[in-house]
């Protein structure tokens, strides 16, 4: 599939956003003395175009009611997103053109693992912020951490952690009754090993006791992988599934046609508003968890202020937790900007995201960021698939979402 590289966006004193499609050479590769140039490699097509599409919207909006103020001391940010399709031998001259080329300030909001995996040398070895990535592999949470990758939210790890514990504690399934489906790559290789990890805390005596079967990225052929838990013994009383919104579907759907009653219970990066959109109303009980408060949980000043810009210059779309993700990343990044004296640089924007030490976005949890900690958010919201829609609950009551 053709990818189109060159999408960029320009976020000046405006109430709507556009984008404007450029061919290498109309763009400027000079930063301007009165704007902050930042990048992002996502998936702008292909089978996870609506993951890199909410987290460009929701990096945007911010962006652009920043701008709407005069920007930040002065300076307008301006985002340029290019086009990798989810597929990490993209990434690379993506990655290339937006540092070397472009002289971005920093890249923020890339979406996916396997495509991180091929960001961060290059992150490392030009010394350019790799921000917020939409992604809780473990690859980007070294200790002591890459000085260059900071992260927003939690891990896979913490995801699966969370998943483990309620499934033993309240539901009380025993380990070798939990399965795992995912995508072979990195991505699903992290979840995997953050939910095992979990489960031989919680008493697996070996992984071998566990069915785990995968599918290819991009792709949607998940019959062989169904096959396997269809034929695992024990039959799984729940499958963690660590893939994206569209195989993942398919796979609850041919496994309820096959009469598998197991509970389904998805990581945050499936995007929980296109698979309930997959879904639709007959797959009620279907969980997902997430790294960011609900988007319509206006109690919050953090989702109040999205929900009023979203309205302002997301015109047309509709709030999505991964549209907030992005929101929340340009937040911080903008509170970390505003802490520079003089101009921005590639370094002193790591000295002043690591200085805001502890601090508060009004998402109802205290973030941290130091030297030693490049993750600010370890918060997890379960939510559960009800009439259509992902809406938050509480593990305590998983045992509820059993199908008998």
């Amino acid at each position: 599939m053709p990818i189109n590289r060159y999408s960029t966006i320009y976020l000046p004193a405006i109430f709507t956003l556009f984008v404007v499609l450029f061919s290498v050479g109309e763009l400027n590769a000079d930063t301007r003395d009165d704007e902050v140039l930042l990048g992002m490699s996502t998936a702008l097509t292909g089978p996870a175009a609506e993951l890199g599409k909410n987290m460009r919207l929701g990096v945007s909006i911010r962006f652009a009611r920043e701008n709407d103020k005069g920007g930040v001391k002065g300076r307008l940010i301006r985002l340029l997103a290019w086009d990798d399709g989810y597929e990490p031998e993209q990434t690379v001259p993506n990655m290339r053109d937006l540092i070397e080329q472009e002289n971005v300030l920093a890249i923020i909001g890339n979406v996916g693992t396997p495509t991180a995996i091929s960001a961060i040398p290059i992150a490392n070895e030009e010394k350019t912020l790799l921000f917020a990535p939409y992604t809780g592999a473990g690859v980007l949470r070294r200790t002591p951490p890459d000085r260059y990758i900071i992260n927003y939210r939690a891990s896979y790890a913490e995801e699966t952690s969370a998943m483990v514990e309620a499934l033993i504690n309240h539901a009380k399934f025993k380990p070798e009754e939990i399965a795992f489906f995912t995508q072979r790559d990195g991505y699903g290789d992290a979840g995997y090993i953050g939910g095992i990890s979990a489960l031989k805390k919680n008493g697996l005596r070996s992984e071998s006791l566990i069915t785990h079967t995968r599918y290819e990225r991009n792709t949607l052929v998940v019959e062989n992988a169904l096959a396997d838990i269809l034929l695992a013994d024990p039959t799984p009383r729940a499958v963690i599934m660590v893939g994206a919104y569209a195989p993942s579907a398919r796979f609850i759907k041919l496994a309820r046609d096959a009469g598998l009653e197991a509970l389904f219970i998805n990581v945050s990066f499936v995007g929980a508003e296109p698979l309930a959109r997959e879904l639709g109303n007959k797959y009620d009980g279907v969980v997902v968890t997430q790294v960011v408060p609900h988007p319509e949980d206006t109690s919050l000043p953090i989702v109040d202020r999205y929900q009023q810009d979203m309205a302002s210059y997301g015109k047309e779309k509709r709030p999505s937790f991964g549209s907030l993700e992005g929101y929340i990343a340009a937040e911080i990044f903008i509170k970390a900007l505003s802490r520079i004296e003089g101009a921005p640089n590639r370094e002193n924007i790591i000295d002043a995201l690591e200085s805001l030490k502890e601090f508060s976005i009004g998402s109802g949890h205290q973030l941290r960021f130091d030297e030693d900690d490049h993750q600010a958010s370890h918060r997890v919201w379960p939510t559960v698939l009800r009439n259509g829609k992902f809406v938050p609950f509480h593990w305590a009551d998983i045992s509820s979402l059993l199908r008998q």
